[in-house]
Formats: C-alpha cells, structure tokens, sequence
C-alpha cells in the first residue's frame, strides 16, 4: 500500500480509502459479518483511512465502521484516519440539504456518538447548501475545530466557486471516474493549485467499472441503481462494451479492470486518494492493489483510445 500526505493537512493516508456508503441501506440487502470482515481486511492490507457520512443510514454505516475498527481504532488512534460528512438532514421521505451552523454541530455531535470517538480526522460537507451563507457553514467548523471535536475541515461536490466562497477548504471529495470527468476541467487544476487535497468517490462507476454487469443486469427495488440512467438503456449499452475493452487492456498487464479504473483516477497528478467501497473482504482484496500500479503516458493515450465513443454519465444527488 502506498501512502500520501492529504493536501495541505498533516493526515496521512492510504492512497486508497474504504468509502461506507454501501451500509447505509441504499444498495440493496447487506451481510454484517461479511461487511465487517472487509473493513477489517482493510486494515490488515495496509487501508488506514476510513470514509463514512451521517446520511448514510442515520448512523448505520458509523455504527458499523465503530464495530469492525473499534479495538483496533482505539489502539492506533493516531495511525486510523476517519472521516465522516455532514450537512443533510432527512424529512419525511426525502433528504434535504442542511448545512445550518445547528445542523452541523448536531451532525457531528452524533457522529462521535455513533463512532465512538472524541473527534474526528476529518469532517466534510457533503453537499453544498444554497439556503445557508458558505461563511455561516465554515465559521461553525471552525468553532467545532478549536473545540477539538473535529480536525480538518473539507467539502464534497462543490464547484470552484463555492470552495472559493466558503474558504478555508483543506480537502475535497468529488465524483471522478472514466465515465465521468467533468472535473478535470477546472475543478481538479484548481485543487492542485491550492493545495486541496482530493479524495475521489466513485472511481468503479458504482460498478459499473467492475465488469461484474451486462446489458441484462437488474437491481433490486432497495438498491439505488434501479433507477439509475447510469445502468439503463443504450448508454449502459453503449459503456458496456468500453469497459469490456478495457477488461482486455487490463487483463494484458496483468490487472483486473477495477485495478485499473481505481489505478487511472490516482495518476491524476491534483488526486491523493481514491475512496472504493466493499462489501466483503474479496472485494477490497481486489482493488486495493490498484494503489501500487503506475501507469504510463502509452497507457493513458491507450485508455484515452479506448474510452472513445463512451457515454458521459452523472450521478446521484440528495433530491434524486
């Protein structure tokens, strides 16, 4: 496992992190002992930094995350980096952008709660919020920092404009991943050249980039690809048959394509970490190799070559 330091903070980390969404209740039925398993996998295979949120499942997935690491957390306090992310709140059947200064500070409240921790490494907004002022959001981080409950502050999906509006933003988590890139375009430059660190979600395209689907695949009502444009019709098609070619480029190295997929994010030069999640220990045994494979200026015009004619693909969003 390979190591960086994240942006300008003094965390760090594994250049590959276990992201948790998939505990939240949003991807279909789940097997404690074997999610379990996997993140203590992680950490046997060198994983030292762990991505989690409030919203996924309310404090179902920390809860989770406090069971596997618990033992071994409270041990190696300093060398597990735990982030977690706030600023969405559930009304009713639907979720909400929330990132009201008493919003906040009940999200990371309950977080150290379900976590079991004193503070955290590192939290997060996860979504930007448009009904509350960016300086209201980053003042009530700060009083939450200098009260020593969290330590660095980041954002997930913010524009360039809104890093620049809510200020002192040490990390950012975007989606970034073969079939989505719209980031490299300003986003990422803009990182780079502040000293952002970056920690991208997504890099399997949600799975798409595993080569486990074809075009015949179905999801279960309680999984959120069900819905998803990203694994329905001629563009699920259509990318169907690129990640087949990059299975075969994969394959002449030696590689899985979720190797590569994961591999391609984290030779973007403004990229510290890739987030990848599992559900059993098999599956983090076979991404978490992707942190040592280096790819080559031939190997990105390659995949450039092969990525021709793929379909652009968005994601999910808190309303949809």
């Amino acid at each position: 496992m390979r190591y960086t330091t994240l942006g300008r903070t003094n965390l760090e980390v594994s250049r590959v992190c276990f992201g948790t969404w998939q505990f939240g209740g949003d991807w279909g039925p789940l097997e404690e002992r074997e999610n379990l398993a996997a993140m203590r996998r992680a950490l046997e295979l060198g994983i030292n930094f762990f991505d989690t949120a409030q919203a996924y499942g309310f404090g179902a997935s920390e809860q989770l995350v406090a069971k596997a690491l618990g033992d071994e957390l409270r041990a190696r306090r300093d060398e597990i980096v735990v982030a977690t992310k706030g600023g969405l709140r559930e009304e009713g059947d639907k979720l909400l952008r929330d990132s009201s200064p008493g919003w906040l500070r009940r999200g990371v409240e309950e977080s150290l709660r379900h976590l079991g921790l004193d503070h955290i490494d590192l939290y997060q907004v996860h979504w930007p919020d448009p009904d509350t002022p960016f300086a209201e959001t980053a003042g009530a981080l700060q009083e939450l920092v200098e009260e020593g409950k969290i330590r660095h502050v980041g954002v997930s999906n913010f524009a360039v404009s809104e890093m620049a509006e809510f200020g002192s933003v040490e990390t950012l988590q975007p989606p970034y991943h073969l079939f989505r890139r719209d980031v490299e375009r300003d986003i990422l430059p803009h990182c780079r050249e502040h000293d952002i660190g970056v920690l991208v979600y997504g890099p399997l395209a949600h799975g798409l980039l595993t080569g486990r689907f074809d075009k015949d695949s179905e999801f279960g009502d309680d999984d959120w690809r069900s819905s998803s444009d990203l694994f329905q019709g001629d563009a699920f098609r259509r990318n169907l048959e690129r990640v087949r070619a990059l299975e075969a480029f994969a394959d002449e190295r030696g590689w899985t394509v979720a190797q590569l997929a994961v591999a391609w994010t984290l030779a973007n030069p403004a990229v510290d970490v890739a987030i990848v999640g599992a559900r059993r220990p098999d599956q983090i045994e076979g991404t978490a190799p992707a942190a040592e494979i280096e790819l080559s200026d031939d190997d990105l015009r390659e995949i450039e070559n092969v990525m021709e004619g793929a379909v652009a693909v968005g994601g999910p969003t808190p309303e949809g």
